[in-house]
């Protein structure tokens, strides 16, 4: 809901401030009191583009602001999610329009495009040149119109709920189908290569091992010959070092009784003893490892060369990332396998859901179907209470492929002068007409439909009397449930008006006119009234007439 519209600087608007109420409010004035220039800089803050032609004072920026109700607003609140913008129960909208031309917009002082601009407020403000065009071009909102009348509501979302789990189920199945076909292609080929690996038949750090072990091979003549001259030295020569070690040992135990200050030296050579012997040991055991086996080389340079080319092939550097690829390669073609009775679940899956789809769909339509009648009925009904009656207003409807809405497709179709002759309701009508049509449909499905503010400028264009007293009862019905802001010439709709507003000039001290706004109290209200009746100069006649309608 708009709570108040602040305007600086605009056209002839040199500072304004508008605070509707929250059901129907009529806007009056002459003819250029600037009505329609309130219009225009509220769609500034819509979304309209701007230039400096509308600046009063060149030196200082225009300025527009809407404060706007949105407490409970579920679909504004998620708008702003998507935006990235907080949340708050009162929205600011402000656009500024700079001395050099530049615009810009902010949504609670953080600035936004145009398009985020135009997004946001659409809903929450509704013109009726927007929507007298938009709406109707939109299937999805005679779809609800539709769905409104007939209370089918709970229908719609019982429907939707099966059209989304649908849709998800679907698309997981499109998505593992496409991942399917993708593996196929590769499947031959990475089987190939797990082939190749299994037989292979590598084991942890094999390539690396088998490395180690033919350099040794290469290299054993040496290695054999290093470690008996080291063991040679130890153990075997004429005066083997272990066995000198030894004796050294043994003479200074012999005087450890006399002299006991020397054990700590006969107990480390004794250790020295006992460390190199070990070494002697282990040295003849690692002699007896080296082989120079032909055979075993062969097997080894094998081994080699395979696991190089595979290494090569794989972009690897270690045996364990071979490994790691055959590991790898398993569990992919394991999942082809997987998917396939994934697929197959899926499948069943989609296919239950669209039978219960199809079948919740066919029953909506048919309560769409049973409203239809009745529906057309009311709206002609209405449209020759509003000074259309030469008007038939019929809704055709026709099966389609699923979507959010059903499986259906609702037209609103217009014959504007009983040709016989019906066309899509946006090509057959007028402006004025396409107001007064929108006014009929949104007063029969108002309190079902959430909708924004509602703006109706023109809507008693080429009517008076009792049609447009009809007008003025359906705007006042209409508001019940949403704000209206209506612009009129006509007293039986200003009459029905919860708040008026008169719109005038004025001039200043310098005689510059500029647009101002104010609230009528009921006395004036009455006087305004009856010079809508009667002229500037009402009769009494007039004063009574304007009495009577706004007591009604």
């Amino acid at each position: 809901m708009l709570q108040k519209l602040i305007i600086r600087n605009y056209a002839i608007i040199d500072h304004l401030v508008i605070e509707p109420d929250a059901h129907l409010n009529t806007v009056t004035g002459e003819t250029g009191a600037g009505k329609s220039i309130i219009l225009g800089a509220l769609s500034l803050i819509l979304g309209e583009r701007a230039d400096t032609s509308i600046l009063i004072n060149k030196y200082e920026k225009s300025v527009i602001e809407g404060y706007f109700d949105v407490s409970g607003n579920e679909v504004f609140k998620s708008a702003l999610a998507e935006a990235g913008l907080d949340y708050d129960d009162q929205c600011i909208i402000r656009r500024e329009i700079a001395v050099n031309g530049k615009s810009r917009a902010f949504v609670n002082d953080t600035p936004v495009t145009l398009n985020v601009l135009n997004k946001l407020t659409s809903l929450l403000v509704d013109l009726h040149q927007q929507f007298g065009h938009l709406a109707l071009e939109d299937d999805n909102f005679q779809m609800e119109a539709l769905d409104a009348i007939g209370n089918n509501m709970d229908a719609v979302a019982d429907y939707r709920k099966l059209y989304f789990q649908h849709k998800s189920t679907k698309q997981k199945l499109a998505d593992l189908r496409e991942r399917q076909s993708q593996w196929q292609k590769e499947a031959d080929y990475k089987q190939y290569l797990l082939d190749e690996l299994v037989q292979a038949g590598f084991k942890e750090e094999e390539i690396e091992q088998a490395d180690h072990q033919l350099k040794q091979m290469s290299h054993a003549e040496r290695i054999i010959s290093v470690l008996q001259a080291g063991r040679i030295v130890l153990e075997e020569g004429e005066a083997p070092l272990v066995n000198e070690l030894k004796r050294i040992s043994q003479q200074l135990q012999s005087i450890t009784d006399v002299m006991p200050e020397i054990k700590p030296l006969q107990e480390r050579i004794t250790s020295v003893w006992a460390e190199l012997k070990d070494i002697a040991g282990e040295m003849e055991m690692e002699e007896g490892k080296i082989t120079h086996d032909p055979a075993v080389m062969e097997e080894l340079l094998q081994r080699l060369d395979l696991g190089y080319k595979l290494l090569k092939k794989h972009a690897a550097r270690h045996t364990s990332e071979l490994l790691e690829l055959q590991r790898k390669l398993t569990d992919e073609l394991k999942a082809t396998l997987d998917i396939n009775e994934s697929i197959e679940r899926l499948a069943k899956e989609e296919g239950v859901l669209y039978k219960e789809m199809a079948e919740v769909a066919g029953k909506l339509s048919a309560r769409r179907k049973q409203v239809i009648t009745p529906f057309t009925k009311r709206i002609n009904e209405l449209l020759s209470l509003v000074g259309m009656p030469n008007a038939q207003f019929d809704v055709r409807m026709e099966q389609t492929s699923p979507s959010p809405y059903g499986a259906d497709h609702v037209q609103f179709m217009l014959d504007a002068n009983k040709s016989g002759q019906f066309q899509p309701l946006q090509k057959a009508a007028s402006g004025g007409e396409m107001s007064r049509i929108m006014l009929c449909i949104k007063s029969l499905t108002a309190e079902a439909l959430h909708m924004p503010t509602l703006i109706f400028d023109e809507v008693d264009t080429g009517i008076s009397g009792e049609a447009a007293r009809q007008v003025g009862f359906l705007l006042r019905e209409l508001s019940q449930y949403h704000q209206v802001i209506c612009i009129t010439h006509q007293p039986q709709v200003a009459a029905r008006g919860s708040r008026h507003f008169y719109v005038y000039k004025e001039a200043d001290s310098t005689e510059r006119l500029s647009t101002k706004v104010r609230v009528l109290q009921p006395g004036e209200r009455v006087l305004a009234i009856a010079r809508m009746i009667g002229g500037e100069q009402p009769s009494e006649a007039a004063i009574n007439n304007a009495r009577e309608l706004v007591e009604i």
